[in-house]
């Protein structure tokens, strides 16, 4: 949040205690813009827009705010260079800080090609191996994401010794991204910090800022290109991942030219595409990552002849967009193994549509009230058809999906409103945590077959656990006790007893690679 990293900033200046000390004495309020630019611009710059510290804006401090935000000036945030400042600033001084950096910027910020090759940089210390320096298989290693002081433990997936513990940016957010070959990881920040990590080498590659808040990566089908999500400028953002160069910064706007920020995007292997969920317009985006894409056409066309060009909006080739319209704006989705059908909702909403991206148009609607999590969906063959399971935000039930004629099959009752679902080929099994509630802490496992809970788990009581990853095999569980003195506690999935519990900073996500290369059934993609 707030950093000093020279005595120079540790110190009001003299015409800044002038200030403070004439407006004491005129009973006036603190001025939280200019105690900002005196504390806290070296870090987070004068335009709030982050610099070594994070951006201090209302998109990229989310649920960070009033008394929660102003504990945060205080105290600040331990295991970083964030100091506290309750000796410093008085309780209205600290107030009058959180209210300034808590409201929205007096004008759109630019943040285009040249400003995001301006936060590029490479490690000029990184050589790469060309082999894994250590012995553990590459391919079942897991990567624990620990929050609570911006980190990342890389876990040998056999024995769950630490292979490396890297420093990440600040506030990584939705799921880290892996090379196909597994070799390299992407890792995002709320405020638009792109990281790449050389896991084979154990070191970090390099680090660039393609957004101001940004909501998730994906990675191309080939592996070449990262896109990049943004809320903050409202455009999609897509890196050579080879060097994390731009190559291209698309505006998104609907077709009336209404700008949009972009909820989520989505790697559509089998389309050779991205998908974009967008937040405020009634379109999909598809954005091809295959350099003979398209035609796609925006507009009227006068003929579809054969090498007739007679059309308008017409897009094609490599990063061509196709739009998709739908009949209300989507941001969270799923997909079917062979990315035909996308599963839609709106978090306001109380039903889901089915998208066929072939045909562009839905074709279905879905009953998932209580706020589904459809981000967090997974599916898997049961009796010969495939199904998919939902957790919802709002209730204690999953909904169970036949994804053939899209029918309800069941909705299984929970203790409490969950937030994650896995499970593996390894497992008979589905892992649902319980998230929120008297009841968070608790871990249903349900059988894939009867669709019952067969177990409730605690493994820490009045805690925060949640979660799930599996190993490459499907033998072991990884699951998060989220707290900040929390740990990685490892299951024995045939069992489900506890074989150790590795101590971490407020862990949250863990991802293996092998389990996210190959697209598991029962992971996130």
């Amino acid at each position: 949040m707030i950093r000093r990293t020279s005595s120079h900033s540790l110190r009001l200046t003299g015409a800044a205690l002038v200030l403070m000390a004439c407006s004491a004495a005129a009973g006036a309020a603190p001025d939280g813009a200019m105690i900002f630019s005196d504390l806290c611009a070296a870090c987070h710059s004068e335009t709030r827009l982050g610099g070594t510290g994070p951006a201090l804006i209302p998109e990229s401090l989310g649920r960070l705010k009033g008394e929660k935000l102003q504990a945060v000036i205080a105290k600040g945030r331990p295991m970083t260079q964030m100091p506290g400042f309750a000796q410093t600033l008085s309780a209205s001084e600290i107030a009058a800080v959180a209210d300034y950096v808590s409201a929205p910027l007096a004008k759109a910020p630019v943040w285009g090609v040249a400003e995001i090759e301006a936060t590029r940089s490479l490690r000029d210390d990184y050589t790469p191996a060309t082999a894994p320096v250590f012995m553990a298989d590459p391919m079942n290693v897991t990567l624990a994401v620990e929050t609570g002081d911006s980190h990342i433990s890389v876990l040998d997936g056999d024995t769950f010794a630490v292979l490396d513990r890297f420093e990440t940016p600040f506030a990584v957010h939705g799921g880290p991204k892996f090379s196909p070959d597994g070799r390299y990881v992407f890792v995002m920040s709320r405020d638009g910090w792109v990281q790449k990590y050389d896991i084979w080498s154990l070191h970090e590659v390099g680090r660039v800022r393609a957004g101001l808040n940004s909501r998730n990566i994906a990675m191309s089908h080939d592996g070449k290109w990262l896109a990049v999500a943004n809320y903050l400028p409202r455009t999609l953002t897509i890196l050579s991942t080879d060097d994390l160069s731009v190559a291209k910064v698309i505006e998104v706007a609907g077709r009336d030219g209404t700008p949009s920020r972009v909820a989520a995007v989505y790697q559509a292997p089998e389309r050779q595409s991205f998908v974009l969920a967008l937040k405020d317009v009634p379109e999909i985006w598809e954005v091809a990552t295959n350099p003979v894409a398209g035609p796609f056409y925006d507009g009227f066309v006068h003929s579809h002849e054969a090498d007739m060009k007679e059309a308008l909006g017409t897009e094609e080739g490599l990063f061509a967009r196709r739009r998709i319209d739908v009949s209300a704006p989507l941001d969270d989705f799923f997909f079917d193994p062979d990315y035909r059908n996308l599963i839609g909702a709106n978090r306001e909403g109380e039903t889901g549509v089915v998208v066929n991206l072939d045909v562009g148009r839905e074709i279905a609607t879905l009953p998932l009230p209580g706020m589904p999590h459809l981000g967090s969906g997974i599916s898997w063959m049961r009796d010969g058809r495939r199904v998919m399971a939902v957790p919802h935000l709002n209730e204690g039930r999953i909904s169970i999906i036949d994804m053939t004629d899209w029918s309800l099959v069941k909705l299984v009752e929970t203790s409490g409103p969950g937030f994650f679902l896995r499970s593996h080929d390894g497992t008979p099994y589905l892992w649902a945590d319980v998230f929120t509630g008297p009841h968070k802490g608790e871990m249903h496992l349900i059988d894939k077959k009867t669709l019952e809970v067969i177990k409730v788990i605690t493994p820490e009581p009045g805690k925060t656990v949640a979660h799930t990853e599996f190993t490459k095999d499907g033998s072991r569980a990884l699951v998060s006790i989220w707290e900040d003195d929390g740990a990685v506690i490892v299951f024995d999935t045939k069992t489900q007893t506890e074989l150790m519990r590795l101590p971490m900073r407020k862990p949250s996500g863990k991802y293996n690679v092998w389990n996210k290369i190959t697209f598991e059934d029962g992971t996130s993609h």
